[in-house]
Parts: structure tokens; sequence; C-alpha cells
């Protein structure tokens, strides 16, 4: 898993400032916007393309989102 992923022609990336937020950038890294930004899901350590959704290994647990990061629900 890494913190960085590309999907749907976009870089999708846990904000290095704040782990609890999701960013995006449609410009190869060179601006960055915030996807989603909340505690619920606690600090995000990891995400992985896989294939139809994302998954994101997390401080309260494994979520997944299927909409690249924009909300996230928890797996199990």
């Amino acid at each position: 898993m890494s913190q960085m992923i590309t999907k749907d022609g976009e870089l999708i990336r846990i904000s290095p400032k704040k782990s609890t937020t999701i960013e995006y950038s449609t410009t190869s890294g060179r601006s960055w916007h915030t996807r989603s930004s909340s505690t619920s899901y606690g600090e995000f350590y990891d995400l992985t393309d896989a294939g139809k959704e994302l998954l994101a290994n997390t401080s309260k647990g494994l979520y997944y989102s299927t909409s690249n990061g924009r909300s996230w629900h928890k797996r199990g």
C-alpha cells in the first residue's frame, strides 16, 4: 500500500500536513485540493487502488470508498 495513488486521471493522497485528510490533484501534483476531511475515519495510514474501490488502512480500521475518496465506509 502507499500514501499516494493514481486513479481515473487524478493523483489521490493522504495529506502530508493532516493525516485525517484525503487530497487530490488533476495537475500532476502541482496543486492539491481537499477531497475529504474527517476524524470519523481516524488517521489514514495507507491507500491502495483495489479496482472499483479505494482501500484505506486507518487508525480506526479498514475503510473503502467507491467515490475516489469522497466518502468512506468501514469494511467488516
